[in-house]
């Protein structure tokens, strides 16, 4: 798994939005489903708010591309597909939507 993909998925199993924010390089983006996100609010939404969780059932690409089954207490659980790009040891962009 990337280093900079398993900080991001441990934040988020531990409910840690300081941690989450502190994987993320400058300016950070992210799409849902392909459609660009504000990513605070939504990472608020869909994981710290709602107590999101996110275990991988395989990776690709050097961990950067994953397969996980996610789950919070909005959607239930759903298979997801996640998608990150990586510079300088963080994450600079990361799409998701169901797999």
């Amino acid at each position: 798994m990337d280093p900079a993909v398993q900080a991001l998925i441990d934040a988020i199993n531990a409910g840690d939005r300081a941690a989450f924010l502190a994987a993320l390089g400058p300016n950070p983006t992210m799409t849902d489903d392909g459609t660009e996100r504000n990513l605070e609010e939504w990472v608020d939404r869909e994981i710290f708010t709602v107590h999101g969780h996110l275990t991988v059932e395989s990776s690709t690409d050097d961990g950067r591309s994953l397969v996980a089954r996610y789950r919070n207490d909005t959607w239930g659980e759903m298979r997801t597909r996640w998608q990150f790009i990586v510079a300088d040891g963080k994450v600079t962009h990361f799409d998701t939507g169901q797999a």
